[in-house]
């Protein structure tokens, strides 16, 4: 992408956004003409840290849009957060995360179970018991041996793929069990880790603790499956629900539609408001034609909760503020700096680059401070327990600007007083992620760091970024990228990045190819505590030594500028659900 226009054009909308939402939050929100919405939002980031237009009311249709499709329908199968999110309509779990706005929402509490579970004091064993009343959209009860099946599908990987695999690895490391579809015993629940005594309980045998365990049951790959309705690769495109909706139709890449089911007893889910009559998803490439039908009113709201485009959050902020949330986000966008790429093995040069970023100019290309996110000094999100405001580098003493004495000096320290040459990936269908290389180029060029901007699709990241062959093979030194938490805490966010363990030949995600032993220790004291807090000690010291280290630089922690429509009841944006509104919780005005 050519540098000087398009970079231009970015940074004009950025700064009209960031004006917008500052006239906002001084004036306290609201728009002097508002002919164009048939009725007013609840106000300027009204779901942020609390429930936007609360509302008890049942009825009506939730109308959802989507740029993509889930990633898979099946609850062993999906990885995308959204989908996780969207799955809490028809799926249960044993655990879950508690309907409550910011911060509170990461609160596991009881869902088929009556309660979190009961754990031993060597926490290697976690027994639940079930609710009454809890059945599947047939009437049937659902039954503990109906989660331990559901569980069980995980371990068919060359039939159940793409989902992810932390029950699998903590259950049975040594991968002894072959999946229900290779299980030679009767009722084909032949996994001895997890026992069901009677239908009503259900109990974990971990071989050692891991004090994130219940984080992953209420992943929906701890969801129950109903053995005679498992069509196996096939279930995608049909789940049987244990939950509020159930399935009247799906067409992929075209349209999802759920309607009540009506075996589903509110008295057996203290959790899921099932307000809407229908959930209706459209799902259209069409980026700005998706805004402005939301903002006509067509949508009530984005099911990928990404955030507007460039010039569907303009529009947004200066004529329908009301309805504008600013989505805190658990994704951090950030650098890799390659070890094994020359001069990157080097500490001193990768603090270079570190004084020598702009990160408020990195900031202001993705939008400024409201639109696009805080500059980021911890390597962990600020959702998760572990994050600091360490910052060895100075980096917000200095407001973001760069330290070019300290970086030429870090150069000298390296060997390298003229500077040198590398290249840095970027993904041209993520947003602003080549603009923003751009500017990491044209910054660091001021210090003597050459940098050749190479842009790929991100599609091809698991063969392209995620192979260290790859990455050596094309001469990358840094890989610009972004990062989510699959569960608020460290373990969650930062292993498969940080951990030597983590390290493979293609969908690789530790691409700094970080190795070494004391971070890999720290991850199993942390995860070995039960303690939460104790365990954020821990994952606090680890941010300290990478950051110490330089080995993998944050720049951003990201915001999303999402839309709230006008007949949306009871949207809060959930940590849990990386900012994203709670879909179960959602309702709409009639």
């Amino acid at each position: 992408m050519p540098t000087g226009s398009s970079k231009r054009r970015l940074a004009a909308g950025a700064a009209l956004v960031v004006a917008a939402l500052v006239s906002t939050t001084a004036c306290g929100g609201g728009s002097d003409d508002d002919s164009k919405d048939s009725s007013k939002g609840a106000g300027y980031d009204a779901a942020y840290n609390k429930i936007a237009n609360p509302s008890k009311a049942k009825g009506g249709t939730l109308r959802m849009v989507g740029k993509q499709d889930l990633d898979s329908a099946d609850p062993q199968r999906a990885y995308y957060g959204m989908s996780w999110d969207f799955m809490r309509f028809y799926t249960r779990q044993l655990v879950t995360y508690a309907p409550k706005p910011g911060e509170a929402s990461n609160e596991l509490v009881g869902d088929l179970a009556k309660a979190p579970g009961k754990i031993s004091d060597d926490g290697k064993t976690y027994t639940y018991n079930l609710r009454d009343g809890i059945t599947w959209q047939d009437g049937s009860p659902i039954t503990s041996k109906d989660i331990k099946y559901g569980i069980e599908r995980i371990w068919a990987a060359d039939t159940i793929t793409g989902g992810p695999q932390y029950l699998k690895q903590n259950l049975d490391p040594k991968g002894e069990y072959k999946g229900p579809y290779k299980d030679k015993s009767k009722d084909k629940l032949g996994l001895k880790s997890i026992e069901t005594p009677d239908d009503q309980t259900i109990v974990f045998k971990l071989p050692k603790p891991n004090g994130d365990f219940e984080q992953f049951l209420a992943m929906p790959s701890g969801s129950p499956v109903k053995q005679d309705k498992d069509t196996k690769a096939k279930y995608t495109q049909s789940p049987f629900s244990s939950g509020p909706y159930k399935f009247q139709s799906y067409k992929a890449n075209k349209k999802i539609v759920l309607v009540r089911n009506d075996k589903w007893k509110r008295s057996s889910d203290p959790v899921r408001a099932a307000l809407p009559n229908k959930v209706d998803v459209t799902i259209s490439a069409n980026l700005e034609e998706n805004d402005k039908r939301l903002m006509e009113g067509d949508y009530d709201v984005d099911m990928n909760g990404t955030g507007m485009t460039q010039s569907g959050r303009v529009t947004a902020v200066q004529d329908h503020k009301d309805n504008v949330d600013n989505m805190r986000t658990s994704f951090v966008r950030y650098v890799a700096l390659v070890h094994k790429a020359k001069p990157f093995d080097n500490v001193h040069c990768r603090k270079a680059v570190f004084y020598g970023t702009d990160f408020a100019g990195l900031q202001q290309v993705r939008g400024g401070k409201l639109a696009g996110g805080d500059i980021a000094n911890s390597t962990l999100p600020k959702s998760i327990k572990g994050h600091t405001d360490y910052d060895p580098y100075g980096i917000l003493a200095r407001k973001g600007k760069p330290d070019t004495a300290k970086a030429k000096s870090e150069l000298k320290e390296c060997g390298k007083p003229s500077g040198f040459s590398t290249k840095i990936t970027a993904r041209t269908n993520n947003p602003g992620e080549v603009d923003t290389a751009e500017a990491l180029q044209e910054q660091l060029a001021k210090v003597g760091i050459k940098v050749e901007v190479d842009s790929f699709d991100g599609a091809e990241s698991a063969s392209v970024t995620g192979s260290p062959k790859v990455v050596k093979s094309r001469g990358y030194g840094m890989i610009m990228s972004g990062w989510g938490p699959d569960f608020p805490s460290g373990q969650g966010f930062g292993q498969p990045l940080w951990d030597s363990r983590f390290l493979a030949q293609t969908g690789n995600y530790n691409e700094s190819e970080i190795d070494d032993p004391k971070i890999d220790g720290a991850f199993d004291k942390a995860i070995a505590e039960t303690d939460t807090d104790k365990a954020g000690k821990i994952y606090e010291g680890l941010d300290k030594r990478i950051l110490d280290q330089a080995d993998w630089m944050p720049f951003i922690y990201e915001n999303n500028i999402t839309w709230r429509g006008s007949r949306l009841t009871n949207a809060m944006m959930a940590d849990a659900y990386s900012g994203r509104y709670d879909y179960a919780s959602l309702g709409v005005v009639k």
